[in-house]
């Protein structure tokens, strides 16, 4: 919701809108009028003109104590502390920038960078050969494994068999 200076210069637009609105009606209707009539104010009217007038009267008001805002903050010298901190740090960061942009140079220039993406490539080629290694490592255990286990088999029944026959 608007408050303040905002709102009531919608307001004095809502109702200067509706006070031209109904002039310009009650004319067209009305092309004869008395003299009577004209001093005669329709109470709708009355208090189309107080709200103008409230209007017109807070306007003022608000108006006197923007304007006293503003010295106050001119005076406090807050603006120029403001400016001045906005100043140094578009400053600030202004030099981060060109630091940051020399830095990157540099090590373009001696080569850092384009080593650190070759190291790169060159770790990622050999993950891969450990993974396939492993791969293939994994799947002879598998193919072994129950060879292994049969010939376990084998001479666990074998010993068990000496042991039968040397104790009978």
């Amino acid at each position: 919701m608007l408050t303040g200076f905002y709102a009531q210069s919608i307001s004095l637009y809502t109702v200067l809108t509706y006070v031209n609105d109904t002039m310009s009606s009650s004319i067209h209707d009305n092309s004869t009028r008395s003299s009577d009539a004209i001093t005669k104010i329709d109470p709708s009217m009355q208090k189309t003109i107080d709200t103008i007038r409230d209007v017109a009267k807070n306007m003022r008001e608000t108006s006197a104590r923007i304007r006293d805002v503003v010295q106050a903050i001119h005076q406090s010298g807050a603006i120029d502390e403001l400016v001045t901190a906005v100043y140094e740090a578009v400053i600030a960061a202004r030099d981060t920038t060109k630091e940051i942009n020399e830095t990157a140079k540099e090590l373009k220039e001696r080569g850092v960078i384009k080593e650190t993406a070759t190291n790169v490539e060159e770790t990622v080629v050999v993950a891969r050969e450990i993974g396939e290694s492993v791969k293939h490592t994994v799947q002879q255990i598998g193919e072994s494994a129950p060879l292994t286990s049969e010939t376990l088999r084998e001479a666990t029944t074998k010993v068990k068999s000496k042991k039968e026959s040397s104790h009978k």
